[in-house]
């Protein structure tokens, strides 16, 4: 089976009427084994330029699940501009988000794109190719919506990532050591 690779400690707490606080202690068990990650167009499938129709997730890992990305900035406000300018500030704030987990857009293998205009999607591609490795696509959904719950957004992109354990991520980097965890 699995061992002990990292151990942490999380409180939830709910201030509701019916709600007492939790605490929980919480031992994260995986195997010590690289997540393999296959990109496959099948035979019988259309073969598309920018996604790719199957990702499998092999062994182990971390999955990692990044909200609706929005194209504003850290204060909230929309990119000036166009569908271009707030496609650039997705992709930077996916980043941003991966980076968070120690992740990267080399890691994605889902996106999920929500547009206010299927016409802005040539735009969308030319702005998401420069971010995704274009040997590993990952599978793509994209959709155009009504409305979004930001007014004035024009479009809105989700992420599934996957990482390795944190050990081996951590071998695999050259045995890079993190921050010591401190207690809350």
């Amino acid at each position: 089976m699995g061992k002990i690779i990292d151990q942490y400690q999380w409180t939830n707490t709910y201030d509701g009427a019916a709600g007492p606080r939790r605490r929980a202690r919480h031992h994260h068990q995986e195997d010590a084994v690289a997540a393999k990650t296959r990109f496959v167009n099948p035979e019988g499938l259309v073969r598309p330029p920018t996604y790719t129709q199957v990702v499998e997730v092999i062994s182990p890992g971390r999955t990692i699940y990044i909200s609706g990305q929005l194209g504003t900035d850290r204060d909230g406000k929309l990119a000036a501009g166009d569908f271009r300018a707030q496609a650039e500030q997705v992709f930077k704030n996916l980043q941003i988000a991966l980076a968070s987990v120690g992740a990267s857009c080399a890691d994605i293998v889902k996106l999920n794109s929500y547009l206010a205009h299927i016409t802005d999607l040539p735009i969308l591609r030319e702005v998401r190719a420069r971010y995704l490795n274009g040997a590993a696509l990952p599978a793509s959904t994209t959709l155009e919506v009504a409305k979004f719950a930001r007014r004035d957004a024009l479009l809105e992109i989700e992420a599934v990532a996957v990482l390795p354990p944190p050990a081996k991520r951590a071998a695999r980097a050259g045995k890079v050591k993190s921050a010591p965890r401190t207690k809350r």
